[in-house]
């Protein structure tokens, strides 16, 4: 049954989507079977996977009932299994609120794609609303992402917030995977020290791995192509990202897998 994993953050331009994109690909290449849902009417996730603006069904079908589950995947090019987004998947969300069970829509939908994949990714949208909450009722484990700002530790607590309201009757058995740090620059001050607050809060649930800052990640978020074959350099925070992450999983096969990747990005001394 696949390991579910929810990414979320309170609000956009923490590289949420980007983090989803490229753990769902590291983890491809370390020969799971990986899916990604995109629950933000915004789209951003399946436009990086190149699926089709048009494509359909999508995971609003889905949420409606209109669909099954595997009837909405899309195989992107890189060989990740998406069900894709658009704009009406927010009509959708207003059409849940007055279901009943409705916290539990997306988990009932996926139950029957569980046995294909190891792990499904669910990229949540950049609000901790009704479609995040089904993410996380949804979810075995949460990943947070927090950009190197002075606002992180906030966003974090209200995300936590949300987690224990989808823990609290809902889904007990939900985990805390950690925080990644992302969008940084530590060669500057401000980063250090937010990273510094974020350590004093949650502890070892920080990420060790941060992933830098560069204007490369928009490049190839435009291309459709991960930062990983785009620029090698930058996708060794991935796949230490991915090292570190499938450590905390006890995916101890896929782990090793990934370290000849690893070592060739030169990040495979530090990452043991």
């Amino acid at each position: 049954m696949a390991l579910k994993i929810a990414v979320l953050s309170q609000k956009g331009g923490t590289g949420k989507t980007t983090a989803v994109r490229h753990l769902a690909d590291t983890f491809r290449r370390a020969g799971l079977r990986i899916a990604a849902v995109d629950l933000d009417p915004q789209g951003n996730l399946s436009d990086y996977f190149d699926v089709a603006a048009d494509a359909e069904p999508t995971i609003r079908d889905v949420l409606v009932g209109a669909v099954k589950a595997k009837a909405a995947l899309h195989v992107a090019p890189d060989g990740v299994s998406v069900i894709p987004s658009n704009l009406q998947l927010a009509e959708a969300e207003v059409a849940l609120a007055g279901k009943m069970g409705r916290e539990l829509t997306l988990r009932k939908a996926l139950k029957p794609i569980e046995d294909d994949f190891d792990v499904i990714f669910l990229d949540c949208p950049p609000n901790l609303g009704l479609l995040t909450v089904n993410a996380l009722v949804a979810a075995d484990q949460a990943l947070l992402s927090a950009e190197a700002q002075y606002f992180a530790l906030q966003g974090v607590e209200q995300a936590l917030e949300v987690i224990e309201l989808a823990r609290d009757g809902l889904n007990p058995d939900l985990g805390w995977l950690g925080v990644v740090f992302t969008i940084a620059d530590m060669r500057t001050v401000h980063s250090r020290e937010a990273q510094a607050s974020l350590k004093e809060h949650v502890g070892d649930k920080l990420l060790d791995t941060v992933v830098r800052q560069s204007i490369a990640y928009a490049e190839s978020a435009e291309r459709a192509v991960s930062i990983i074959d785009h620029r090698p350099d930058l996708g060794a925070d991935y796949l230490a990202l991915a090292d570190e992450l499938l450590g905390r999983l006890q995916l101890t096969d896929a782990r090793k897998q990934l370290r000849p990747l690893l070592d060739a990005s030169g990040n495979g001394a530090s990452a043991r």
